[in-house]
């Protein structure tokens, strides 16, 4: 092989460093954008659960930002394992600091690609966003993955059933125990104590009602999402079910309101 093809050829390896640097680049970039430190990396051994996988060196990792979806397990697990099982892994987050189990909390890319496994489960419809992203700009990147998962009817969205009517109290309290999108009208906003209730129904003792404590108040009016200006409005929230009377979700943070179109 000589002249134009030989260099061609020896050009190749350098070609093909530098797509692994750029596509490396781009990973990490991609975890800036939400300023969020990396935290470590290694290969993954085994999924535990929806949320949780080891890795060879015997650490325990959560999927911060994320909540299972439904209470089918099996599909959650498969599309994580299908996902992340024998591949290298960055760890991104705010803080290392293991949970009381044991467990890191990160966000995680594989490597080499630009979106995190978090963002993958979403758009694939095997996750729920948390409301507890600090971050703004990784909330709203992972809300835009659930958005597409459910315009498309991908994974639970496929199910009418996986936004929860807030005038169907019942399907609610079968969901008691588990991270939920109720959506509805709130027909009224009342305060008792330090307790704002945003009312989907008539009864209280029966019908689905958000509660709001005094201490989120301030965050909430600076959001736009003050409770008395979400009196008649659509809303989804978004939380663990409750059962006070009737169904609850206690919202704790910004992230778990979002107000729809229309009245």
């Amino acid at each position: 092989m000589t002249g134009p093809a030989l260099r061609y050829s020896a050009a190749l390896p350098a070609c093909a460093a530098l797509f692994l640097a750029l596509a490396s680049v781009a990973a990490q970039a991609a975890a800036a954008d939400w300023v969020l430190e990396r935290q470590g990396e290694g290969r993954v051994a085994a999924v535990v659960d929806t949320r949780g996988f080891r890795l060879e060196d015997g650490r325990e990792v959560r999927l911060a930002g994320i909540e299972r979806a439904g209470t089918d397990t099996a599909s959650g697990r498969t599309a994580l394992s299908a996902i992340i099982t024998g591949r290298d892994v960055t760890l991104h987050g705010e803080d290392d600091t293991p949970d009381r189990y044991g467990r890191q909390s990160a966000f995680v890319f594989v490597t080499g690609s630009e979106q995190s496994v978090q963002s993958e489960l979403l758009r694939r419809g095997e996750a729920l966003v948390s409301s507890a992203i600090s971050d703004k700009n990784c909330a709203a990147a992972l809300s835009a993955a659930e958005g597409a998962a459910r315009d498309a009817k991908l994974g639970i969205w496929a199910n009418s059933t996986a936004i929860k009517n807030a005038e169907s109290p019942g399907d609610i309290l079968a969901a008691i125990g588990h991270f939920t999108v109720v959506e509805g009208r709130v027909l009224s906003v009342r305060q008792a104590g330090a307790i704002t209730y945003l009312n989907f129904g008539r009864n209280w003792t029966r019908d689905f009602a958000a509660t709001i404590s005094r201490r989120i108040i301030p965050a909430l009016e600076s959001a736009g999402l003050g409770p008395k200006s979400l009196e008649n409005r659509r809303i989804r929230v978004r939380g663990v079910v409750s059962s006070r009377g009737g169904p609850r979700i206690e919202v704790f943070r910004v992230g778990q309101i979002e107000v729809l179109g229309g009245k």
